[in-house]
């Protein structure tokens, strides 16, 4: 994928905060039954963690409790051949605090499945890497290294 002239800039960690906060969805990424499971999730960040909210009864809310998880956001723009993705991995914990809770319910954080969601999960990121991908200048076909000159 980078082998055709494109830029790959990794981001320091403010920069990927800030291009975190800048989406909604992300992925996360956690052990189901002994196997690797992915979710796509509706999220926000507070205070550098991430924060779901889901049904306290699902699967993916009895999987995360106190779990080391991944959580992934990303922008592509396929036409400019550019985007950027960030990979979060930490501790995740079901949030008990009332006043916590209470507090969490006024973000604005919604779930986009149906049902009652009022259960949170705060992934705290121990490590953050992020990536940030721009095409350099287009090659014709003869600058390619892969091409056949005719």
């Amino acid at each position: 994928m980078y082998s055709d002239g494109s830029a790959l800039e990794q981001l320091p960690r403010d920069e990927c905060l800030r291009l975190m906060a800048s989406v909604s969805v992300g992925r996360i990424i956690y052990t189901r039954r002994a196997l690797p499971a992915v979710e796509l999730v509706n999220f926000a960040l507070d205070h550098g963690d991430i924060i779901i909210r889901t049904d306290g009864g699902g699967k993916l809310a009895a999987a995360t409790q106190h779990s080391v998880v991944a959580f992934e956001t990303d922008r592509l723009e396929e036409d400019q051949q550019a985007g950027w993705s960030v990979t979060a991995i930490g501790q995740s914990r079901e949030v008990t605090d009332p006043a916590e809770i209470g507090r969490l319910q006024k973000i604005g954080l919604t779930s986009w499945a149906s049902g009652v969601h009022e259960h949170f999960i705060r992934i705290s990121p121990e490590i953050l890497n992020g990536r940030r991908l721009r095409a350099s200048s287009p090659q014709t076909p003869a600058d390619h290294p892969h091409s056949v000159a005719s």
